[in-house]
């Protein structure tokens, strides 16, 4: 919460809007891992009509592997947009009051102190809890919550030029041991120990003039996102214990209403245009085919919220795990570099399914579904895709996707597949008889994307149908023959479901 707080009051969010916003705060809407559904792309999207669940695997050298938390991260940041007045890449030291946030890069156990930035990058790379959210990738680095090295910095504070720091501990008491039966508890009180050591060494560096602010937090911890309007009033408690203290730094009431509308003025975002739109340490993913999905362009004035559609719209492809950005200046250059991570778990995927469903008569059925689908098999990013069904409909299915240009547009895909299923002849409401079906179709489609908006494909396919009766009157059975099947196809597909 620290990153999250002091950068809306830093950008000159009231006490008043940040009370409101954090009334409308839950764990549901920060940790949701869905980003929103328009900005998935076409192939993602028609995995909604799958009876998938779970996380996306990746499989590859005989192993199976995961991400690196529980959820990615792209739609917390998604929120924290919204929690900040200073839209864009900015440098901290020109907001209304200078700031900084606290990360710990992964692999080198050191601290990260971010002076610059896009502030919903920099808030979710702060607050990334090992294990429940994935870690950001950020300048090369893979940064997880500040707590594990300076929950409370004091000496980032001082380094900013502080003579006095007023510091607010929300370190969360340690677990008792009844409430360590399960590996969250243990996880979280292993988090808590670490963070305890390096808040205990802040706070001895702090001075006789320095003043500490310590809420008492009672029975919430650090994970408590649902109850923050009844948190809010413990920080003013603990607050108004060292108001004395506090009213020594005060400005007059006139002076302190002219501070505070300088630093409630909207900051304006460096908007100017840039000269080239650079993809950061692609190894898979054609730079082409990722910026085709932007509708930023180089040469243009930088619009906001076009740009951060434009970063959802390339996390929605499905081939990254992470994608941040930030501006480069470059002699006589301007340069917008998008550091879109690719999946470490990838390119081959694999997902699980399953269905159930009931007539409430005594007749009950499942499916069981696994679909492997290997990517970027080359540089226009075909795809090959099979379904293995088994159930109530038992089926192998598998399409190879080809793109005919970097941009996606074109495509063709020659798929295949068998089938066997069952269906049942009804007479009136009786049923009298039931048939196996089995049958084998191979085809080939040529199509058309319209970005995130649809699909057209024309096709051909063919193959044999054999039906053959499992129970009912044998006058009903269809006989030994095969049915030849064949048929020229269309399909749109139109889908702007949120």
């Amino acid at each position: 919460m620290g990153s999250l707080v002091g950068s809306a009051y830093a950008t000159g969010m009231s006490v008043a809007d940040m009370e409101k916003i954090n009334a409308g705060i839950s764990t549901e809407l920060l940790f949701k891992e869905n980003p929103p559904r328009a900005e998935l792309s076409m192939r993602r999207k028609q995995d909604d009509r799958n009876i998938f669940f779970g996380p996306e695997l990746g499989l590859g050298n005989g192993a199976v592997s995961f991400g690196k938390g529980l959820v990615t991260g792209v739609q917390l940041e998604t929120v924290l947009r919204k929690l900040s007045r200073a839209e864009g890449y900015h440098h901290f030291d020109n907001l209304p009051i200078p700031f900084r946030a606290i990360a710990t890069d992964l692999v080198s156990g050191q601290k990260v102190v971010f002076s610059d930035g896009e502030l919903a990058n920099v808030m979710r790379a702060s607050m990334s809890v090992p294990g429940a959210v994935a870690p950001a990738e950020i300048d090369g680095k893979m940064l997880v919550d500040g707590m594990l090295t300076s929950n409370l910095p004091v000496d980032t504070a001082r380094a900013m030029g502080a003579d006095i720091v007023i510091a607010v501990n929300v370190g969360t008491p340690l677990l008792k041991r009844e409430a360590l039966n399960g590996i969250l508890g243990v996880a979280s009180q292993m988090l808590s120990i670490l963070t305890e050591q390096n808040v205990q060494a802040s706070l001895a560096s702090l001075k006789d003039s320095d003043i500490l602010i310590t809420p008492e937090l009672g029975d919430y911890s650090t994970a408590d996102f649902d109850h923050l309007p009844d948190i809010t009033p413990l920080g003013e408690a603990a607050a108004r214990k060292v108001a004395d203290r506090l009213a020594r730094l005060s400005l007059p009431p006139d002076e302190y209403a002219a501070l505070r509308a300088r630093q409630q003025v909207a900051v304006v975002p460096d908007l100017r245009p840039v000269d080239e739109i650079r993809f950061v340490d692609l190894h898979r993913v054609n730079q082409h085919t990722a910026q085709s999905v932007m509708q930023t362009q180089a040469g243009l004035p930088i619009d906001q919220q076009t740009l951060d559609r434009d970063m959802r719209g390339i996390y929605g492809t499905g081939d990254f795990e992470h994608v941040n950005y930030r501006f480069l200046e470059e002699p006589g250059r301007r340069v917008l570099a998008v550091e879109a991570v690719e999946k470490s778990w990838g390119p081959d995927y694999l997902r699980l399914g399953l269905g159930l469903s009931s007539d409430f008569k005594g007749d009950a059925y499942f499916n069981v579904l696994t679909s492997y689908r290997k990517t970027w098999l080359n540089e226009l990013g075909a795809e090959w895709r099979t379904d293995v069904q088994i159930g109530r409909t038992s089926s192998l299915q598998s399409e190879f996707y080809q793109p005919l240009n970097a941009q996606g547009s074109l495509f063709v895909a020659p798929h295949a597949g068998i089938e066997r299923r069952s269906s049942d002849l009804y007479q009136g409401n009786t049923r009298i008889a039931t048939y196996d079906m089995e049958s084998a179709l191979a085809g080939v489609d040529l199509g058309m994307n319209f970005g995130r908006y649809g699909e057209l494909r024309l096709g051909v396919v063919g193959g044999v149908l054999k039906p053959g009766l499992d129970t009912g009157p044998e006058g009903l059975s269809p006989g030994e023959s095969d049915i030849r099947q064949g048929a020229f196809t269309t399909r749109l597909v139109l889908d702007q479901l949120a």
